[in-house]
């Protein structure tokens, strides 16, 4: 079971990884040019067909993290499950406290200086994603290695 999580965990983190790495670099730039009068359409658009992507992987992460929190491989070094915890938290936490209120700012009265702000406060979610995806193949590694 605890292997099954962990594969779990790290395909579900490898999708979280490519989703923010394209929502940095190609989408949030665009909601940040695209023009005014249609940026409340486009962000509201944007929150409805993200959450299709993201549900499910972000489900299968975070319980399989929970799972790893109490029952890891052997073979895995017993703070990895904990530091990966930590992460998921800070990406969750910067979604929920950095993300979410300028999503609803561009819905509601929307600025390219939103947009901007959109990429700026982005980088935590994507820098804790890309380190849990780094994290994750090391624990396989270890477990693939025993």
């Amino acid at each position: 079971m605890d292997e099954a999580a962990l594969v779990a965990n790290l395909a579900a983190t490898l999708v979280m990884v490519g989703v923010i790495w394209f929502v940095q670099i190609v989408h949030y730039p665009l909601l940040a040019i695209v023009p005014m009068d249609s940026a409340s359409s486009t962000a509201l658009i944007h929150q409805r067909r993200t959450a299709y992507v993201v549900g499910l992987p972000m489900a299968v992460e975070g319980v399989s993290t929970l799972v790893l929190l109490g029952a890891a491989p052997d073979e895995v070094w017993w703070w990895m499950p904990w530091l990966g915890g930590v992460l998921l938290a800070v990406a969750l936490g910067s979604t929920l406290l950095l993300s979410v209120p300028r999503h609803s700012e561009m819905a509601q009265n929307p600025t390219p200086k939103t947009g901007q702000a959109l990429v700026r406060t982005n980088w935590p979610r994507t820098i804790a994603w890309s380190l849990r995806g780094v994290l994750g193949i090391i624990m396989l590694s270890q477990v693939l290695a025993a």
